[in-house]
């Protein structure tokens, strides 16, 4: 898509830095609640993407658990399903998993 629709592309880049760099949430944070935004829009692609970039931001399990189950709490069961593929992507992508 970057090569077809270039300006879109960066222009979402843009975005995308703006809104997930450190204020008055670390960008580990913004991740965080990015990833329960993932979760509970049940996309398959952004629960990767954003466990990735939570883990080179340093996460801990018990941080990435605790996101995780205030999606179940408020998501119920198709939240839960995917909360657990979040699971599944943190062990993979891990090194410490």
């Amino acid at each position: 898509m970057r090569s077809e629709i270039p300006d879109t592309m960066q222009a979402f880049g843009a975005m995308s830095k703006a809104a997930m760099k450190a204020g008055a949430l670390s960008a580990l944070d913004k991740e965080l609640i990015a990833l329960a935004i993932g979760v509970s829009s049940r996309c398959d692609a952004c629960v990767g993407f954003h466990v990735k970039a939570l883990i080179r931001l340093g996460v801990t399990r018990e941080q990435l658990m605790e996101t995780l189950a205030v999606c179940t709490y408020m998501g119920g069961g198709p939240a839960l399903m995917y909360a657990a593929e979040a699971v599944r992507a943190f062990d993979e992508f891990s090194p410490t998993a």
